[in-house]
């Protein structure tokens, strides 16, 4: 029985071997992930900067449709004031005209009524300058035609002038001379000059024309 060996089985040895070349071939695999891990952080921490920009961008772009739409409206409410304030200042020049014609309309017979009252009185007294009432008359006149004139109310006279329906009345027609009369149509005679304000006629001149 001393004779016999005990023998020591090597297969521990060979599996602890083994254990420890899977340990070395196992540490490499995880030293290679762990800096995978270090390097999806930084594109996360820059992934969100850009993410924020984006939205910055974003609220700018809203900020900037809300400035040119209230610009837009802005603009819209100048140009209807505008329009408005024209129409009421034509409307309101149209008005004064209209007045000043209805006033002039009132004061022309009495303008008519001094000026016949001026031939009158001249036919009269001899047409004589120094005569008080004469001289009186026709600064009253002189008077109503400047307030007039102030105004833009004038009068004329188209004596000479050819025959225009929208601007003279005829009141007669007279036959001309064959040689040095006045053309067909001329006015050759005024009865009462007309008056006007601006482009509106507020009284037609009252005139005798050439047949």
């Amino acid at each position: 029985m001393s004779e016999s060996k005990q023998t020591i089985p090597v297969n521990g040895k060979a599996d602890a071997a083994e254990e420890q070349s899977s340990a070395a071939e196992a540490a490499p695999e995880a030293e290679t992930s762990a800096p995978e891990a270090e390097t999806s952080a930084p594109e996360a921490e820059a992934a969100a900067p850009e993410a924020e920009l984006q939205g910055d961008l974003d609220e700018l772009g809203k900020l900037a449709a809300k400035r040119d739409e209230y610009l837009a409206l802005a603009q819209r409410t100048q140009a209807d004031f505008e329009n408005y304030r024209k129409r009421v200042a034509r409307e309101s020049a149209l008005a004064q005209e209209r007045g000043v014609a209805k006033l002039a309309k009132e004061l022309l017979p009495a303008i008519d009524n001094l000026e016949r009252a001026i031939v009158e009185i001249a036919l009269a007294t001899g047409e004589t300058d120094k005569d008080p009432l004469l001289g009186g008359v026709r600064l009253v006149l002189s008077e109503l035609t400047a307030a007039l004139a102030r105004v833009g109310v004038e009068s004329f006279s188209p004596a000479g002038e050819t025959f225009d329906p929208s601007l003279h009345e005829a009141m007669a027609t007279v036959p001309q001379p064959p040689e040095g009369g006045a053309p067909s149509g001329a006015v050759v005679e005024v009865y009462q000059p007309g008056y006007r304000l601006g482009e509106s006629i507020i009284r037609p001149a009252r005139v005798v024309v050439a047949a």
